[in-house]
């Protein structure tokens, strides 16, 4: 389903939040879907099922899922979700691909262009010449991995 860097500073159950709330952000888990049984993703990952536990909390008090007691967890409907939290992480997403941009190079004129391209724009779907189709290869095989799961 996703990775956890064991090494990492930052706490598991921080790390399945984030990644939980990236797969519901991009629509790789629907609304009303249900989540993975905590012993599932604790034996999937190996991790101990009250990390999972914590996750799933956090996530419910963020707004992002919801508890069905006897049944499990659901994704929450979009107007549930804290509209907040989702423009925060587009902002510091969007800041570290900005600061990239610059380090490799990209003048500030053409990060601008392609802003005012993407306002004009009503689709949005004007902008592929300017972006990298490898930089969907995550949210796609995160898609294949939830996909694998929903068949068992």
């Amino acid at each position: 389903m996703f990775q956890l860097d064991i090494r990492s500073r930052i706490p598991i159950y921080e790390q399945l939040v984030e990644n939980f709330k990236n797969l519901i952000i991009n629509e790789v888990l629907k609304a009303d879907e249900q989540l993975p049984s905590v012993r599932q993703i604790a034996k999937e990952l190996t991790v101990n099922p009250n990390t999972i536990q914590k996750a799933y909390r956090e996530l419910e008090h963020q707004g992002y899922i919801y508890s069905v007691p006897g049944k499990g967890s659901f994704v929450a409907p979009p107007s549930e979700i804290n509209k907040g939290e989702k423009v925060k992480k587009m902002k510091q997403e969007l800041s570290k691909l900005i600061s990239e941009a610059i380090f490799l190079g990209v003048k500030k004129e053409e990060i601008i262009s392609l802003i005012e391209e993407a306002e004009k724009s009503e689709d949005h779907g004007d902008l592929g010449d300017h972006v990298d189709q490898g930089d969907h290869v995550k949210s796609d095989d995160a898609e294949k991995s939830v996909k694998g799961r929903r068949e068992e």
